[in-house]
């Protein structure tokens, strides 16, 4: 395995949770500039989804931000969701489709939330548990497909619905994440096993202790001390970027 891969998967960590998400979406897309089979893609993704978001879950627990029982219309029907979601398989071009659809929206909602000041929005919930229930099945059935936690999504519409205050919203966010990788990467697994492709992927064991290492770093020091902001815009830029060069190899299939 490259050490550029492996430098850009740490970099990729230390960014995505020093804004509170675990860069799932940008695993997936380095994986596929890498080479990589696009069928093992979403297992590796997830596994280092997982390292990364973990770091935030413990952080906001010690903080005793995370509220449990508010969570469980979130994930009641995405769990199983992007269980099902991972465990279906899809041919390469739709693949790199939805991927490059997920980081296009990553981080044009970046760039754009980078702009605008962050305000508590607490008071005025608009989503019913019915509704929330069915928007978090259908974001855990995307994320399990595309092998990503699907905060990204969540998060601008807990924010539309005044769900809560912005770390509420953050809380909630990765604790979704969490939740769903470790279904959808159990999807994935199953999937895998029956294809008999699992082994495949344990060659990326390097990028794991990478993703740990940087997940520290951007949760509890920040990227170089940089200001938020910056580490937003910065962020935002980079997925961009990745979600062009996707776009381009889509359209060479």
């Amino acid at each position: 395995m490259k050490l550029g891969l492996i430098a850009l998967f740490f970099l990729t960590a230390a960014l995505y949770a020093s804004v509170g998400f675990g860069g799932g979406s940008t695993y997936n897309a380095l994986l596929v500039m890498s080479g990589t089979e696009t069928v093992i893609m979403p297992l590796i993704a997830l596994a280092c989804n997982i390292v990364v978001v973990s770091g935030n879950v413990f952080r906001y627990w010690r903080a005793k931000i995370l509220d449990f029982k508010r969570y469980l219309p979130l994930v009641i029907l995405s769990v199983p969701m992007a269980w099902l979601g991972g465990s279906l398989p899809v041919s390469q071009k739709v693949f790199i489709a939805l991927l490059a659809i997920a980081l296009s929206f990553a981080g044009i909602r970046l760039l754009l939330n980078s702009f605008q000041k962050q305000q508590d929005v607490t008071g005025d919930n608009r989503l019913g548990p019915a509704l929330t229930a069915l928007i978090g099945g259908g974001v855990g059935f995307y994320a399990g497909l595309v092998g990503i936690g699907g905060g990204i999504f969540l998060a601008p519409i807990l924010y539309f619905a005044r769900w809560g205050s912005a770390n509420a919203i953050a809380a909630a966010c990765s604790f979704f994440i969490l939740v769903n990788s470790l279904a959808g990467m159990a999807g994935q697994y199953s999937k895998l096993s029956d294809m008999g492709q699992v082994e495949a992927a344990y060659a990326y064991w390097p990028l794991i202790p990478a993703v740990f290492i940087g997940g520290l770093i951007g949760n509890y020091l920040g990227v170089f001390k940089i200001p938020e902001i910056w580490v937003k815009r910065l962020t935002a830029v980079l997925i961009l970027y990745v979600a062009l060069r996707l776009t381009l190899k889509w359209f060479s299939i």
